[in-house]
């Protein structure tokens, strides 16, 4: 029976495409699911909003550690498994699969430190490294090429490697192509896979809706990520056209990741960052909004007191007016702890520069819609992503 089941050369597992970093897994997942969704085939994934099966969500929370993999791995309709693998599952319980087809890492930053005996962004690699580790010899490790943490795991891995990097000009891309190695760059203003010779250019990046019109460098790099993971596993390069090119940074289908609000009179902006990078890649298309620039910005208690002034600083140099708030959830801090902190780290940064204290998440919000000018954008980083979009989705002005 089995040998009529799985003939030689028949395929006799699914492919296994795991995502880890520290910023960007739960919207590269998506992005992958959705291309691959392009193919007919049926996509398990999880992330941290849950785990599903195509658009079906079949449990609700953070899902991306070895628990909610094998959910996916063991139902037996699944043809496609895409798994978001982060920092805690892999620490607290390893991971539910011996190997991968795609192992894609796509960033490293200061994040969590001090939690789990990791006391070092050094450390933090090695954990993330895993992914890369466990792609099968016939798989592919997808590295950032611009960022030397991911970069130097090339050497851990047992499979074939392909990079992603913002230019054709990085050394690591140049020589890794030159070789004859697969790579997906952002060149004159498209993402493009270079094999060879040959540049296959995917899209320009103002018409792929999650790059917020070319402005969001750091969702540029995710796509990129995601466009070479599933070229890597052979998807067709038209089809994977067709997924960025339909895949919507929106509330219904990434909640909490760039989701932008037109509220007729000014923007706002709902992100989850909550970190030094995350702070910094929001930066990256803020800084480019014409009009004022409002942040509504906090951090979670159990980080150390210099990251949390360090989002202090980072909010100072890409807004012009700042609310602080703290989350419900203090982690062991004292109300008002967290906050001053972030206060502090802003008048380091800027001493003049306007801001205020509030610290219940929904009043700071209420407080900057209506405060801010015409225009203008609002952002927020909330703690409830639902709280936030439940405030701002019935003030959305409605194309006609």
């Amino acid at each position: 029976v089995l040998d009529m089941l799985f003939p030689p050369g028949t395929p006799h597992r699914i492919p296994i495409i795991a995502i880890t970093g520290t910023n960007g897994k739960t919207t590269t997942s998506r992005l992958i699911s959705h291309i691959y969704r392009q193919t007919g085939k049926v996509v398990g994934f999880t992330t941290t909003d849950g785990i599903y099966l195509n658009d079906y969500l079949v449990e609700k929370g953070d899902n991306t550690g070895p628990y909610s993999a094998s959910v996916i791995l063991r139902e037996p309709t699944v043809e496609v498994a895409v798994l978001e693998t982060a920092r805690g599952g892999i620490l607290r319980s390893g991971l539910a699969f011996t190997v991968c087809d795609i192992g894609v890492v796509l960033n490293v930053a200061a994040d969590h430190l001090g939690l789990g005996d990791i006391d070092s962004i050094e450390q933090m690699a090695k954990v993330k490294s895993v992914i890369a580790e466990v792609v099968s010899p016939d798989g592919h490790a997808i590295l950032n090429a611009d960022d030397p943490l991911v970069a130097a795991m090339a050497s851990k891995v047992k499979g074939k490697i392909a990079y992603f990097a913002m230019s054709p000009d990085n050394p690591i891309i140049r020589d890794h192509v030159r070789r004859g190695g697969l790579a997906a760059i952002y060149e004159n203003g498209y993402l493009s896979i270079l094999e060879g010779e040959w540049t296959l250019r995917i899209e320009e990046a103002v018409n792929i809706p999650m790059t917020m019109g070319g402005m969001a460098p750091f969702m540029i790099a995710n796509a990129l990520a995601a466009c070479m993971a599933t070229f890597a596993q052979g998807v067709d390069i038209e089809l994977i056209r067709q997924g960025v090119r339909t895949f919507q940074t929106s509330d219904s289908q990434t909640p909490g990741r760039m989701n932008l609000f037109n509220l007729g009179h000014h923007h706002a902006l709902v992100d989850y960052a909550h970190n030094p990078a995350g702070y910094e890649a929001v930066g990256g298309f803020v800084r480019n909004w014409p009009g004022q620039r409002f942040g509504v910005v906090g951090g979670p208690g159990d980080r150390r007191d210099e990251d949390l002034i360090l989002l202090g600083k980072l909010s100072a140099q890409m807004f012009n007016h700042i609310i602080i708030k703290e989350d419900e959830d203090r982690r062991g801090r004292e109300p008002g702890a967290v906050a001053d902190l972030i206060r502090q780290g802003i008048i380091e940064e800027n001493q003049s520069l306007e801001h205020e204290i509030v610290l219940n998440e929904m009043e700071a919000l209420e407080k900057a819609l209506n405060q801010v000018e015409a225009g203008g954008l609002v952002v927020i980083f909330p703690e409830s992503v639902s709280k936030a979009l439940a405030q701002i989705k019935p003030l959305e002005v409605q194309p006609e």
